[in-house]
């Protein structure tokens, strides 16, 4: 069908160049269905064999396929070095999705998020990590800094250090003026009876151990290391990067609004 007014370049029946790999690393039902589950948080390959309910050997070669395309990372696990968390790279999915509709047409934008129905009350969330001193008060501090009063959020360790790490305090200070000095590392039994909506755990320890809360809260986890057990100089700065990615694709889940500001 011609209409008027539209000229559209000559293409072949697949396209200049085919499909972007994007669509075709994406339009697999299966690995479909794992770029689904690792939007929610980290898992292990056993998890995913579980949530999907295919065989083993068949959710390996397609994670293979999903890390080969740079959607998907693997991170050893810190609490047993035998197991992998795999990641999902959002900033590279939104790329990609964005990229894919200007392929088929330049005039084409990224795809629309699908708007969350109003909630009566603010999401209630716990960041935890062990020490309570680095991962999860970074991960505090950054979600209510770009939830601007939209979330409830608080963090706590299985084992809570004497201090909040000093590095990481300066970091947020220096990146986005949050100050975070006079904030004292919480024990998770204290928030014990605390009711929550969302429970993130954000060390392989912490995940094994982390207790029961009210409110039914949905778990996830974000496999990130402790930076402080690494030996490079650059670890707070990396970890605090990353975690900053991860918080800005929560808020929109969180707390849906005109500037989720998912971009830096």
């Amino acid at each position: 069908m011609y209409c008027q007014g539209m000229v559209l370049p000559e293409r072949d029946a697949r396209g200049a160049d085919g499909p972007p790999e994007f669509v075709r690393l994406a339009a697999h039902p299966l690995r479909w269905r794992l770029l689904a589950e690792l939007a929610g948080g980290d898992h292990r390959v056993r998890e995913l064999v579980a949530r999907v309910g295919e065989p083993q050997n068949l959710v390996s070669y397609h994670l293979r396929l999903l890390r080969r395309g740079g959607l998907v990372t693997a991170r050893r696990s810190s609490f047993d070095a035998r197991d992998s968390y795999y990641h999902l790279d959002l900033d590279r999915c939104a790329d990609a999705l964005a990229a894919t509709g200007s392929a088929l047409h330049p005039a084409l934008p990224g795809p629309a998020p699908h708007p969350a129905p109003p909630s009566s009350r603010r999401a209630r969330v716990l960041f935890a990590c062990t020490g309570n001193s680095a991962r999860s008060p970074v991960a505090e501090a950054l979600l209510r800094h770009h939830a601007r009063g939209r979330v409830e959020v608080t963090s706590g360790g299985s084992r809570p250090a004497a201090r909040v790490h000093p590095a990481a305090v300066e970091l947020l200070r220096e990146r986005y003026g949050i100050d975070i000095a006079r904030q004292r590392p919480r024990g998770l039994d204290d928030l014990a009876d605390r009711p929550f909506d969302h429970v993130i755990t954000l060390c392989d320890r912490v995940r094994e151990v982390c207790p029961e809360f009210g409110g039914r809260p949905r778990p996830a986890h974000w496999s990130i290391p402790d930076p402080a057990a690494a030996e490079d100089g650059d670890a707070f700065a990396r970890t605090v990067t990353e975690i900053d990615t991860r918080v800005r694709h929560l808020v929109p889940v969180l707390a849906p609004g005109p500037d989720p500001e998912v971009h830096p």
